[in-house]
């Protein structure tokens, strides 16, 4: 009889809790399909006494995860601690070190460590899973390191940050504004006290940088994506998108170009009957463009504690069936360096939101100047001064400068920026042009 898989768990909180009633709960069906059973003996925490939505009683304690991680009591090292620096850090290092499988959720390590853990574990010849780290309960590492390896990936982009996403869709449905939708999110839950790290597009690069890792075979680094947040994103522009056929998302972008690899974060317009522009509410999705297969896109719950603690326990599983593969789906010593790509260089259609100045001449100016960078119009949707994008009247005086839309064919950044500084040297806007960038299918 094959021994159980015996786990020890660092961090017991929300996810930590969750992964041990799904490993008790489902004790039974994870031995019929692993071949053995599973078992949680010991955890780690800050606390030995503190009330918790599980037992810990029945487990063995330890005040310190580097002690657990090297643990002769245990078959698999489980760090649901977070954070990139130590304590998950060294704990997991010296996990590998020791020859012992790791599972872990830890985005932000993996982002910042993932590399240099990857060849420990490489070295040591044990496994390195962190499926729980982007998307939740989306398969999207087992997707595309595992069940696409024979595909050539061209594009992989998504939603992967459900506060964004959730902050998005109440102000399309409601027209809300961007303030109070962010304050609505924070007293549900769904945002932190501070949700910079949310809303200013940072949680999203890191999971991103992950997938293009595996996707493109290079070496994980968030400081390689160009990163916008959706602060700067009002009422008007989504209400501009609808009536083009447009919804806004915030997207992690990874792209194969013949400059390199392509890796950025940002407001992006997609077109209203992908399958991306349907998600909505606090929902994750990763879309997957490979060479001869019809567009993938896999939806479902990015975060939480019943998502995460899924793939958690669905890692744990494939150690359990004796399953190793290289951390990034090749081994570290072929992955390629990742460098960040100047978004000057980036090409495709860009929304513009400009208020133009109540004079003669203000249009033909507009125009020259994106003329003189070859920027080409798709549309033009313009608005009486005192309008609304969305209809209606607005109190301001009619003098006020009007709204105007633009809709460019592809282009690049550095074109788009050169015609906005002339534009506003000009003076015939007032205030910053609003630019989102277009993904079109």
């Amino acid at each position: 009889m094959v021994a159980p898989l015996r786990i020890g768990l660092a961090g017991v909180g929300t996810v930590g809790a969750a992964v041990m009633r799904l490993i008790e709960s489902q004790r039974a069906l994870l031995k019929a399909r692993t071949g053995r059973g599973i078992e949680v003996v010991a955890v780690c925490a800050r606390k030995a006494r503190k009330k918790r939505d599980v037992d810990i009683s029945r487990v063995r304690f330890l005040a310190d995860p580097l002690a657990l991680a090297t643990d002769r009591g245990i078959d698999v090292f489980v760090e649901l601690m977070g954070g990139e620096g130590d304590p998950a850090r060294a704990a997991v290092a010296a996990a590998l070190a020791a020859g012992r499988p790791v599972v872990t959720a830890n985005k932000a390590l993996i982002a910042r460590h993932g590399t240099a853990l990857a060849a420990t574990a490489e070295t040591n010849g044990v496994a390195l899973n962190f499926e729980a780290a982007v998307g939740g309960a989306i398969p999207i590492v087992k997707t595309l390191r595992e069940g696409m390896a024979g595909s050539s990936y061209a594009r992989v982009y998504g939603i992967l940050n459900g506060t964004c996403n959730y902050i998005l869709t109440r102000m399309q449905e409601e027209g809300l504004s961007f303030a109070d939708c962010l304050k609505d999110a924070q007293r549900l839950g769904y945002a932190e006290a501070n949700p910079a790290f949310d809303v200013d597009g940072h949680d999203t690069a890191q999971k991103l940088a992950i997938l293009a890792s595996i996707a493109f075979g290079t070496r994980v680094n968030p400081d390689a994506v160009y990163v916008e947040g959706i602060s700067s994103i009002a009422p008007q522009d989504l209400d501009a998108a609808a009536q083009l056929g447009y919804r806004i998302k915030l997207l992690g972008v990874a792209v194969r170009t013949a400059k390199g690899i392509e890796q950025r974060v940002h407001p992006t317009m997609v077109p209203r009957e992908s399958a991306i522009a349907q998600v909505m509410g606090v929902t994750n999705a990763v879309t997957i463009d490979a060479e001869g297969i019809e567009r993938i896109t896999l939806v479902g719950p990015g975060a939480g504690g019943a998502a995460t603690a899924a793939a958690v326990v669905a890692d744990i599983g494939d150690i359990a069936r004796g399953l190793r593969v290289a951390p990034f789906g090749r081994p570290t010593a072929k992955l390629a360096a990742s460098r960040k790509a100047p978004m000057q260089r980036h090409e495709g259609g860009y929304y513009i939101r400009l208020a133009a100045v109540d004079r003669p001449g203000t249009f033909a100016a507009i125009a020259r100047h994106l003329a003189a960078q070859g920027i080409s119009l798709e549309s033009i949707v313009q608005h009486r001064a005192g309008e609304r994008a969305h209809g209606g009247e607005d109190p301001r005086s009619p003098a006020a400068p009007a709204p105007v839309i633009l809709i460019t064919y592809a282009t690049t950044e550095d074109a788009v920026r050169r015609a906005l500084q002339a534009i506003q040297r000009q003076g015939v806007v007032a205030g910053r042009p609003q630019l989102i960038r277009i993904e079109r299918d």
